[in-house]
């Protein structure tokens, strides 16, 4: 595995019977690269100047482009850049969590144009549905009549055990357990009103979100983890993410959290652990997710919990380095982007003064891109995807 710039974009065929393919190809090239003269599309996906022209037109005839200002060269006629249409496509994100629930209406360049959030202890699946019902209808009627249609549908993302580490939480069993046999994406698919619906774990959607909107588009290969009410994680390997056979691939949360703090790490290294000392001392706990965590009458409370955190955190890297010899690994959090730094630099001097790396490459650390925001734009970008990029199964069904 190596870290490396990517490919520009997937290479199309010129061959008769691949339209669709190509067209998505052609899309990806500009959703990678921004707006692109047809000169360079044809550069960058290895199709003929011809092609590029028939499927350009196709695309403005779908709305799925718009034509920029003419661009003025040295030399010959001006280029003029296509770029992605906004309006061209819209999904829903929703992220059901442990403390909170959001819906995102996300249009075709991948950006949020409305929000709908609520917060709680635990969610209720008495309640809770009927809140994602009433939420997606307002989702749906934020946008103009004429573009209700461009909606390609929703992703769900959750935790595979929603009714789990009720201990850890403090949740009653019983409460924890109104969870147990429900299908949340039949659920949601109730509502849909006949719109695709897809699940993904919750970590495994902000994974996916920092595969296409951050540092994916240039890293091949990486552990994600992603700190919110409990530590999660994803692997990303050769561009792919990977979820193996029962959907828990990068799932750090579960790894033994080493003789630093017995257990497992998502009992030591979790935001709540951060929330449960704000409580105890009489402050806002709702601070862990803004930048009041490292204000004055927080910080030194913020400051121990790192402390404590460090050692954890940095037994499952030096774990997973060994294992699958990583060379990065991307942090993100449900946490003010301030927090998430301080969380990087103590990791940095961890993995120095508690780890062994004789024999083994240290990995590097990168913040990610994308936020709290991560799980519920995962899902969103689950329709878009399967709508609208390259799809290798077709190519490979066609070419048979």
């Amino acid at each position: 595995m190596t870290t490396r710039t990517k490919a520009a974009a997937p290479r199309g065929s010129n061959s008769v019977g691949l339209g669709q393919f190509n067209e998505r190809v052609v899309l990806q090239a500009i959703r990678l690269h921004g707006p692109l003269a047809k000169a360079g599309i044809a550069r960058l996906t290895h199709l003929t100047a011809q092609t590029v022209q028939i499927i350009i037109a196709r695309l403005e005839a779908e709305e799925l482009v718009l034509r920029g200002d003419p661009v003025r060269g040295k030399v010959g006629q001006p280029s003029v850049p296509m770029a992605l249409n906004p309006d061209g496509g819209f999904s829903i994100g929703i992220k059901i969590g442990r403390r909170s629930l959001d819906l995102l209406l996300v249009d075709f360049c991948g950006q949020v144009r409305e929000r709908q959030t609520l917060r709680y202890d635990f969610p209720d699946p008495a309640t809770l549905f009927d809140a994602i019902r009433e939420r997606l209808a307002l989702l749906r009627a934020s946008l103009a009549p004429v573009l209700r249609s461009r909606l390609h549908g929703i992703g769900v993302a959750a935790p595979l055990s929603l009714d789990g580490w009720q201990a850890l939480l403090g949740v009653a069993p019983d409460q924890a357990a109104r969870w147990a046999g429900i299908d949340i994406r039949a659920r949601v698919e109730a509502m849909a009103g006949g719109l695709p619906v897809r699940f993904v774990k919750d970590t495994a959607a902000a994974c996916v979100a920092e595969l296409v909107m951050g540092h994916g588009r240039r890293i091949d290969s990486y552990l994600y983890i992603f700190l919110d009410t409990f530590i999660g994680g994803a692997l990303v390997l050769d561009g792919q993410l990977r979820a193996g056979p029962h959907g828990n691939a990068g799932a750090v949360g579960s790894m033994q959290a080493g003789a630093a703090a017995p257990g497992q790490l998502l009992g030591a290294a979790s935001l709540f652990k951060l929330e449960a000392r704000f409580r105890a001392a009489g402050l806002d706990s709702d601070a862990v997710y803004d930048a009041r965590a490292l204000a004055p009458a927080w910080a030194g409370l913020t400051q121990e919990w790192l402390r404590e955190v460090g050692p954890a955190v940095a037994h499952a890297i030096h774990s997973a380095a060994c294992l699958l010899d990583l060379e990065t690994v991307v942090i993100d959090g449900n946490c003010a982007p301030a927090l998430l730094h301080e969380l990087l630099a103590e990791l940095e001097r961890t993995l120095g003064t508690h780890c062994d790396w004789e024999g083994v490459a240290r990995p590097a650390l990168l913040a990610g891109t994308v936020g709290a925001d991560a799980r519920a734009l995962g899902g969103a970008l689950l329709p878009l995807y399967a709508n609208y990029a390259p799809d290798r199964e077709l190519f490979l069904k066609v070419s048979s």
